[in-house]
């Protein structure tokens, strides 16, 4: 039976295996082997990899592929592909090729606004928060001067901040809901640095105003919100119908079934899901091989698939006047700067790529 443990973060790796073969696994030399084979041989790349994690026992490597002829906006791409799962950088590039010879992708970053909160209870009357809200505006600002400042020379910052009554979901809730523009950066450290500096702000208006004597305000929380439905590209591509004939296939027939799966799509929940998993194939896998954060991605794509109520497809697809159209819109919020594109040298390759 295993046993507990107390300070293993602070054992060197070669004890953690230890302790973990010892007391879970049936062959105690074979899985040290085996993750000592899984181990890098350069002791440099090594340390590199242990500290991205807490805990490490061993790399659990991610095949890193390329899927090449994508033209975007006329321009050639050959795009990095990190991923396990068999076939999605060969679909990826069959997609490539096809489109390839049908005029390419166009693409658009459409807005790359990101929202964050600080999320608190009042128990006082709503005018007096109001009133507090309209004085602390200007401090709030002034207190994360000195963390917008780099952020602002870029072009970035703080765009808003306005004061949301959310009691209508949760009694005496209400959100400081902040708009940011953070650039080449994902920017959450930013986004989170400056609203723990309001609700220091925020804390400290309510401590000295009479008017709040007798009352609660609490911050529960404040941080971004990975939902980033004002931070949105589009990529769409488009050609006659005419040109779509594959094999014994029509483009007039293989045009209106890919339509019509796709409608299936934005009607049926379950389609959906499939649907979109699909397309988060290829997504998730060019996150990961340029270093950003692929579960925040799923989870806006998904909450943004259901902004309407119901879960429905992301893409979209019309037929009109012969002309075949297949788009995508979705919110993205990437970094080119920041976390691992300057620590894993393959993100590095993989975003010069």
């Amino acid at each position: 039976m295993s046993k507990s443990i107390k300070g293993f973060s602070k054992l060197s790796k070669a004890d953690k295996q230890a302790w973990l073969v010892e007391n879970h696994l049936s062959d105690p030399e074979a899985a040290l082997a085996l993750m000592d084979s899984y181990m890098h041989t350069d002791p440099d790349v090594q340390k590199r990899h242990d500290e991205f994690i807490e805990n490490t026992v061993a790399n659990f490597y991610v095949p890193l592929g390329v899927a090449p002829n994508f033209k975007i906006n006329s321009k050639m791409f050959t795009i990095p592909m990190a991923i396990e799962e068999s076939s999605v950088v060969a679909a990826a590039a069959k997609a490539a090729g096809y489109w390839n010879d049908r005029g390419g992708f166009t693409s658009e970053v459409v807005s790359t606004t990101k929202i964050g909160h600080v999320h608190f209870d009042f128990d006082g009357p709503f005018e007096v928060l109001t009133e507090l809200f309209n004085r602390a505006h200007d401090a709030f600002y002034e207190a994360t001067d000195h963390i917008t400042s780099n952020m602002r020379k870029r072009g970035g910052g703080i765009l808003s901040i306005r004061l949301n009554d959310c009691r209508d979901r949760l009694d005496h809730y209400y959100q400081i809901q902040v708009r940011f523009e953070t650039k080449d950066s994902m920017g959450a450290n930013f986004i989170n640095s400056c609203l723990e500096e309001m609700a220091h702000v925020l804390r400290a208006e309510a401590a000295s105003d009479p008017a709040c004597q007798g009352h609660e305000l609490n911050v529960i929380m404040s941080i971004l919100s990975n939902y980033t439905p004002e931070c949105i590209v589009r990529s769409e591509v488009s050609c006659p119908i005419s040109q779509m004939g594959e094999g014994d296939i029509s483009g007039e027939e293989f045009a209106h079934k890919f339509k019509r799966a796709v409608d299936i799509a934005q009607v049926s929940p379950y389609r959906a899901t499939t649907h979109n998993k699909g397309i988060m194939n290829g997504i998730d896998a060019v996150v990961i091989a340029t270093g950003n954060d692929f579960r925040a991605i799923e989870a806006a794509c998904h909450a943004y698939a259901s902004r309407d109520g119901q879960y429905r497809s992301l893409t979209a697809c019309s037929i009109d006047d012969g002309i075949f159209r297949f788009s995508i819109e979705i919110p993205l919020a990437v970094g080119t700067v920041g976390g691992l594109t300057k620590l894993h040298p393959l993100v590095s390759l993989a975003n010069e790529l």
